[in-house]
């Protein structure tokens, strides 16, 4: 998990869009909503075709919807007028990912760290990073609905339906987090 986020998180800004500067919030949140929609329904047929595959063609979901879901952030992070190629920005990407997919206890810590983030400092590499409770949180809190979307017949389905709430939330919890930092300033 650690090397499949890593590797993410240093390709994907090679094809996200320039910072949109000068935008008023609600324009930011047009936006971010119209690319929300585009992404839930990429997700949502790559899982229902994921789905209905069974098995093997399931197995190949789980890096195929984390590309979608950091791409997803990365599109925000622009939207929002951040640079994603800076590092503190992709830590930022990371909190925002662990507060859409973790347990309440997790997220209350992660949400304590992106208060008031734009005003503080941040480490300059991953060293510091708890990669094991972010795989933990994430394996934790996808593993059911993942694993549903197995069953032979009802796995088409299933994967559309749970890509789609899996983007839905991580998109909402996104905006939130770009628009605490907007008004923060």
């Amino acid at each position: 998990m650690q090397g499949v986020t890593r590797t993410i998180l240093t390709g994907a800004d090679l094809t996200t869009a320039e910072p949109l500067i000068g935008a008023s919030l609600a324009e930011r949140d047009r936006r971010a909503l119209a690319a929300l929609d585009g992404y839930r329904k990429t997700a949502a047929v790559e899982g229902g075709v994921a789905g209905a595959g069974g098995f093997w063609l399931a197995l190949a979901d789980f890096p195929a919807l984390l590309v979608l879901k950091f791409k997803l952030l990365f599109d925000l992070s622009a939207i929002y007028g951040h640079e994603a190629e800076r590092f503190e920005e992709r830590l930022f990407i990371l909190s925002l990912f662990q507060l859409a997919f973790s347990g309440a206890d997790h997220r209350a810590r992660v949400f304590a760290g992106i208060e008031n983030w734009d005003g503080r400092a941040h480490p300059a590499d991953f060293e510091h990073f708890d990669w094991r409770a972010y795989q933990q949180e994430y394996r934790d809190y996808i593993d059911l609905a993942k694993l549903a979307q197995m069953i032979p017949l009802v796995g088409a389905p299933i994967g559309a339906v749970v890509n789609w709430r899996l983007l839905e939330r991580l998109g909402e919890t996104a905006m939130n987090g770009y628009r605490m930092r907007w008004l923060a300033r």
